[in-house]
Order: C-alpha cells, then structure tokens, then sequence
C-alpha cells in the first residue's frame, strides 16, 4: 500500500511539473478566479464546425502559427490545470491575442480584429476549443492546435522554424482578409437574444450591402440585425425545401448559388450571393410555389424565420406616422432611437426618439425640417436628416424652388393686423430665425458652389432685406441679419471679375481639356473646371482634317456641330451629327443638348463630324492607336516611391475638384439637371489612363529580363500608392496587371521573385468583388483621411442605390433612398476632409522629368491591340 501511495504521489507530482511550473498553477488558479466564465465550461452550442475538412490554405495558415508560437512563444502553449482537471498543450485565448497584435500592430488594429483572425482558424477546425465550443473568445479559455488536440503534435524542425518565421506575415495578411467574414459567421451563430450591441452594429454593417435588402428603411434593417440567423451546407445537390411545403423562412444567399425548380417545368432559374427566395410564401401565409437546390458546395445563407418577420412587419407598421392633407399623404414618417449626449457629460448617453421622414413631398419635407432640426446644436445624435436633404435637393428640388419655398416660410407667419400677440411675436421670430439657420448650414455644406450659384445669390439679397425690414420694424433679428452679411459678403467676393475670369483650357497632347492651369498667383496649381470655362479642342472630319474650337463647356453639341461644320466647309453635305470615335473604332453619337463634350472621351477618343449617312467609314486617327515603343528604360530611371508620390500629387489634385453634385448628377442623369460633372467625368478617366499605362508599357517591352523588372517596378508603385492611400490608383495598377493581356505572360510571371508575387496575391485578395468588395470596405474603414478612395467602386454603389430604389412612390419623394445617396457623398467627404500633406521622398535630380511623364500618360487602350502584342511577345503555351 505504501508502494502504491508513493508512486500515485509521484505520478501527481509529475503532473503538476509538465511544462509548466507550480507557480504558474497558482497564477492560473488566481486568474480563473477573477473571470466569470470558466475556461472550460460549454456556453453557447455551436455543435459543429463550418467544414469538416480545413482547406489547404487554413491548415498552411495552423501550421505556420503554432510554428512560431512555439519558437518565439512557447511558454504560450503548455499543460494548463483547472478544478484539478488538467488540459495538455493548450492557449489561453486572451494571450494569443495579445501575442497577434505585438507580431504586426500596423495590420492587426484591435483586438475584435485578432479574435475575428483567430475565429478564421476555429471555424475550419484548426484550432479547438477544449469543450469544443465554436466561438473564439477574448478571454481566460483554453484552446489548442488540432495537431495537439488529436496528440500528434510534435516540435518544428530548425528548418520549420525559419521557413514559418519568414512566412508569418504573409499569414497573418491573409488571416487579417478573411477575419472579418469568419467574425461575422460567428456572431451570425449566436442565438438572438445573446448578441451584444456590438453584435447588432456589425450585422446591420452587414446588411447595408446586400442587395435583397436595399429597399428596406434604416428602422427595418436594424430589427433584423437582432432576428436574422446562419446557415450552411456542404453538398450540392441538397434540397433546401420543396414544392408545397409550408413556408417557414426567407433566405438570402451569402455564397454560392441555388436553382429554382417547378413541377413540370424543371430548373426556371438560378440565384447568386446577393439574391433572396422564399418571402412571397410568408406575405401570403401560401405554400411554397417552387423547390429549392443547391447548385454549387459550401453554400452559405442568411435565414429570418416567420414569426420574427411577421413581428417586423407589425413594429414597422406601429413606427410609422402618416401625415395627410386633404386625403392624401403628404409626409411618411418612421420612428427611430438616436443616442443623445448626456448633458453635462462627456462619455455618457441616452436613446432620445425621433421622428425620421422616408417618404414626402419636398414642400412638407422642408417645413418638417425647418420645424424639428434647425435647433442650432452641433450634437444631432447622429440625426443626418438636415444634410441628407442639403446634399441630395437638386434631385427632387432645384435650387430656385428651394429659394422660393425659405422665402415662402421666412414670411408664412407674418400678421397683417397691428395687434399682434407676444406669443405669436415669439413664434413669428423663431420661425425667422430657423430660416436664417438653414440658410447658415447650406452656405457650410455647398461652400462655393452655393456662393458662386446666381439664383442663390439673388436669393440672399431678398432675404437680407426682409431681415432688414424686420430689424428696423421690431429691433430684434440683428444676429440673424450679421449671419446673411457674412454670407452675402463671401458670396459677393466670390462674384468679383477678377476672381471669376473665364478660364482658358489649353490643348492636351490628347485633344482633349487640358490637365494643368496656370495663374498668375498660383503656379501650375489645378483648378475646378466650371461650366463658363473656355476650352481648346480639336473636332476631326471624316478625311482626318480638322478644325480647332475654342467654346465653353456648356456649349451644346448642336453649336459645336455647326460651328465645326462651317470651319471645315462641309455645308452641304447632308445632315450633320457629332460623334466620339475610339481607337477600337466603337462610335458614341451625341445628342443635340450635351454638353462637356471633351470630358465624356475616353481615354484616346476623339470628336468628328459627319453626314449621318457617313458613320460606318469612320476610321480611327493613326494617333489613337497609342504608342509604339516602350518607356521602360525611362521608367527604370525613376524611383517607385517618387513615381507613386506624384501619382497621387496628381490624383489628390483632381479629387479634391470633384463637386459632390456632380455625382448626384452622374448618377441620376446630367440631362435632367442641365450640368457639367467634368471634374468626376476627367477624375474617372484618369483610373482608365493609369490602368491602361501599365498594360500598354508591360505588352511594348520586348525583352522578358526587362519586362519582369517593370512588373517589379509596378507592384513597388502599387506598394507605395497604398501607403500614401491613394487606393484609386493602387486598384488601376492591379487592375492593369491583372489584364488578360498581362496575366497571360506566363514567362514573365515564373522569373518575378517569390517575394513580389506574394504581395501581388495580397494585393489581388483586396479586389477581391465577394460581398460586395467586403475586403476593401474593411481596409478603408480603418484609414484616416486623406484618402483617394477606389472611386468607380463608389459610382457602382450609387447606381446600384438609384437602379433599386424608386425616386418616387405615390407622389412622394422617396426619402429613404436619399439618404443611401447621401452617405456615399458623405463617404467622399471624409475622405478628404483632411488636405493631402505626404512627406515627400528625397529629392532627385529628374523629379520634374517624373511629374512631367506622370502627368502626360500616353497609352493603348485598345484591348484587341494590346492582346495581340502580348501575344506577339510571347506565344500561346502549347
């Protein structure tokens, strides 16, 4: 008995020295002690992981961080011991996170960011947690490795060692892209009533870019951030529901793709990651009109179960105002909770409730404005009703009407009698005075384009004499009149000539508006094109003579076609129209009122005019085609970082000319309002330009040891564009290096160094479209300003925004679609709301020979041409 005694106590004892120390027992003891959660204990039931099987990728990602835990860490992972349980070869979630954060804190942010990297690896089973809990948590529980899990791990080799210690930060890279995503999965996971406020912020994230839900109000999208739930499958093949089955879900496809089949019919249709099914059955309380199939693997849905779409439906229905005049409704209203700054206090907060507008008729839109937000506070509560409605009138209320309708309830409260109350003299006043506020806040938003705008001009001295008026008459409004001095005064100098000379746009090797303007006062400093500006352009005819025009941008193409019709004598040669013919011989006829002509060209187009009978013999200028020889050896001259700080000067120059309007007036239609959107239009074409630089100098270099040095030198270009947050022309440089023109060049690719093609992969996974460009969005969200943001990416929003949404229903402004317009505008402004102010690289010698060759780009778009170089290049793989 002695015997045996000893040896338990031996074997006790042996226990308590693996790996790990007494007093680390001890240490860990005191911790648990101070956590309300035990490390082991089994919370929510996550039964089973995402795939059964880690992806080669994942399980490389497993390998190489326990290699380097174990290296640089390993006291890390060891036998940890709780209520007198020990778990073998473990990690305490807490310190791995903070282990994350330390190996690269310029790409590991936060510690939400790390959990969701750790989460990443969890969900495809390459780590664990000890009770097999599906959820990595940021605190004191136990976790291990699967190779530990399953007790087959064993200590990395020397040569491991250095082979994960080089490639860690490219894991860490590819664990930062996917974290979000497998963050996301994981609080979709989680019952309802468990998520955190935290949890319902990033769904309702989530669910501003998903295309089935567009058209809901804010309100509805923030119910179903707290109901909406996850699930996936695995197989292709597998029937989500059939035929006739009671309905009992609505699903949204995450990933993958389903077919829709009918009895009788067979497949009638398919669905991809963004499309919904299976709501009409529970509008309707009906059977399910058709089968559900899953077409591809591993897809992934977003599922509201009946009875928490029903209660939605119900609480819309009791959130909503209806406002009628006369029968009809005039103002729908929604009611929403907004956060209040606590009075008196910095950091505390209060839900204060609100009426918001979604739908009305602008009238009633701007007296429900005037009456409940002009309060002259600066904390809104995150209310953007006011600038959603300064930022998108010119859409259902031009500025004139606008104009009109302040000074219509500048006056509404006026009396005519001499006897008047001191109560309505005190209502009268506010009411005067809320005008003047709105005013105030207008003149803020616009900046010049409200000053510089002549209805809006004449519309202050109106108001300045009304106020006037009333100062004289009853002696108060004074604060108000100083206000309308202070911006009738900017506005009046803003109008002075020589401030407001035409400017002449000289000739661009293109044909085109010329990129740079000189002024006296400011040396080659680019300024916003206006519709009065006067521009040099040539217009072609068919023979390939031409004539040069020198007109203003609002000029029409009725004006340009005669005025160019008369110069080059062609009369009487039938009826005249004016065309833009590109290198690839595509032809863009113009109707009779566009106008900003030259900024619609693309990037080698250019203007004729012809017979309309004449259209079809249209050939493109020898000079279209681009260049014939490469600039590479002028390129190896320069340095990348210069090359990518004078990129940038260049595009800061023309992002911040880009008006906000003219977005709304992009996307909405220039016709209808009557305006230039030059700046965006020329903002634009420049991505196209940078983008087909790279394709055109990597398809002219004819010696392959040259080409991979320019493909090195363009992913360096790239590197540094992205550290000065010029992401605009970072994703024109992958963009162009992804053209199959450059792809295709399988030599070239297979002698760049491992190193660059690694960062070129990366770079690759950032454009990468899933989810609506959920990569990018991440990475700008984490930027401050300035930044040139990718900016087709954000005209694709606002068309999505205006091609889902109606302008209109029953007569009213559809409001809520204003606001989706508004936050991408608003998106802009933060982006530049901080001027550009990058530290220049060391100066050398050729850096005006740099920003010279920058600023004068000379390209081959045409894709035909640029496909048949690469292939001349190098041939076919056989």
């Amino acid at each position: 008995q002695q015997q045996q005694q000893q040896q338990h106590q031996q074997l006790q004892q042996h226990n308590y020295n693996h790996n790990i120390s007494q007093k680390n027992i001890l240490d860990c003891m005191k911790m648990a002690s101070n956590v309300t959660e035990a490390p082991v204990k089994a919370g929510l039931s996550y039964t089973e992981p995402l795939t059964q099987t880690p992806s080669e990728k994942m399980l490389k990602a497993g390998q190489v961080m326990r290699t380097v835990v174990l290296t640089k860490a390993g006291h890390l992972i060891r036998d940890r011991k709780y209520h007198l349980r020990t778990f073998r070869r473990c990690f305490v979630g807490t310190e791995v996170v903070d282990w994350l954060i330390q190996q690269n804190p310029q790409l590991v942010h936060c510690r939400q960011q790390a959990v969701g990297m750790w989460q990443a690896l969890l969900e495809e089973n390459v780590i664990a947690h000890v009770s097999r809990e599906f959820e990595f948590k940021d605190k004191y529980l136990f976790y291990r490795f699967s190779e530990d899990d399953q007790g087959i791990g064993s200590m990395p080799s020397s040569a491991d060692r250095k082979q994960c210690e080089e490639e860690l930060q490219d894991t860490i890279q590819i664990l930062a892209q996917i974290g979000p995503d497998a963050l996301m999965r994981m609080i979709l996971r989680k019952p309802s009533q468990v998520r955190t406020p935290d949890d319902l912020e990033v769904i309702y994230e989530e669910l501003l870019h998903i295309k089935a839900l567009s058209h809901l109000s804010t309100m509805v999208k923030r119910e179903l951030a707290s109901v909406i739930l996850f699930q996936s499958h695995q197989q292709a093949g597998t029937v989500l529901f059939n035929q006739g089955d009671e309905g009992k879900s609505w699903y949204i496809i995450l990933k993958g793709a389903v077919n829709v089949v009918i009895h009788g019919k067979g497949v009638v249709c398919t669905l991809h990651e963004g499309d919904d099914f299976g709501k009409l059955a529970l509008v309707n309380d009906a059977p399910r009109a058709a089968s559900i199939i899953l077409r591809e693997e591993n897809c992934h849905f977003l599922r509201v179960d009946k009875d928490d779409f029903n209660r939605i439906l119900r609480d819309v229905e009791a959130n909503t105002v209806r406002l009628k005049e006369h029968g009809q409704d005039v103002l729908v209203l929604e009611k929403i909770p907004i956060k209040m700054r606590t009075a008196g206090t910095e950091d505390s907060t209060h839900i204060q409730y609100r009426y918001s507008i979604m739908a009305g008729l602008p009238d009633k839109m701007l007296e429900y404005l005037l009456e409940t937000r002009i309060e002259g506070k600066l904390d809104t509560g995150g209310d953007t009703f006011l600038e959603d409605f300064l930022l998108t009138h010119p859409v259902f209320m031009p500025v004139s009407k606008l104009c009109q309708s302040l000074i219509y309830h500048y006056k509404s409260n006026e009396h005519s009698s001499s006897g008047v109350h001191k109560q309505g003299d005190t209502y009268t006043i506010a009411n005067k005075q809320r005008v003047v506020m709105f005013v105030y806040q207008w003149s803020l938003l616009a900046q010049d384009d409200f000053k510089e705008d002549p209805v809006v001009i004449h519309f202050l001295g109106d108001l300045r004499a009304l106020l006037h008026s009333d100062v004289m008459q009853m002696g108060m409004l004074k604060t108000e009149l100083e206000t309308i001095d202070q911006i009738t005064a900017t506005a009046r100098m803003m109008d002075r000539p020589e401030l407001h000379k035409k400017q002449s746009r000289k000739l661009s090797v293109a044909g085109t508006i010329a990129i740079t303007i000189r002024r006296s006062d400011e040396k080659d400093r680019r300024v916003a094109i206006k519709s009065s500006d006067e521009h040099i352009f040539k217009v072609f005819s068919p023979d390939h003579t031409y004539t040069t025009l020198r007109l203003s941008l609002n000029t029409s193409a009725i004006v340009i076609c005669k005025q160019a019709t008369e110069k080059l004598s062609m009369n009487n040669v039938g009826e005249m129209c004016v065309v833009e013919l590109k290198s690839t011989g595509e032809k863009v006829l113009f109707h009779d009122d566009d106008v900003s002509l030259t900024s619609l060209l693309s990037v080698n187009g250019r203007l004729f005019v012809c017979p309309r009978d004449q259209l079809d013999i249209l050939e493109p200028l020898p000079e279209q085609q681009g260049p014939k020889v490469s600039t590479a050896a002028a390129l190896e001259m320069m340095s990348s970082r210069e090359l990518a700080y004078q990129i940038t000067l260049f595009d800061s120059e023309y992002f911040s000319c880009i008006n906000e309007t003219e977005l709304i007036y992009q996307v909405f239609g220039r016709h209808h309002f009557g305006k230039i959107t030059a700046n965006l239009d020329l903002f634009l074409r420049r991505f196209n330009e940078v983008q087909f630089w790279v394709v055109s100098e990597m398809c002219l270099t004819n010696n392959i040891n040259k080409r991979v040095t320019l493909l090195r030198k363009f992913i360096k270009v790239a590197q540094y564009c992205k550290e000065f947050q010029n992401l605009n022309s970072f994703f024109a440089i992958v963009m162009g290096l992804s053209n199959i023109a450059v792809s295709r060049l399988y030599l070239t690719w297979e002698k760049l160094p491992n190193k660059f093609r690694k960062q070129y992969n990366l770079y690759e996974q950032m454009m990468d479209p899933s989810r609506n460009h959920r990569v990018y969005r991440l990475s700008v969200s984490k930027m401050d300003p300035p930044i040139i943001p990718f900016m087709p990416l954000l005209m694709k929003d606002m068309t999505f925004t205006h091609d889902g949404n109606k302008t209109y229903f029953d007569g009213l402004v559809n409001f809520e679609k204003m606001t989706m317009i508004a936050s991408v505008i608003r998106h802009i402004q933060r982006c530049r709301s901080r001027p550009f102010s990058m530290e220049p690289p060391p100066v050398m010698k050729n850096v005006h020979d740099v920003r010279t060759y920058v600023r004068n780009l000379r390209v081959i778009d045409n894709q035909r041409l640029l496909t048949q170089q690469s292939h001349k290049i190098e041939q076919r793989r056989s």
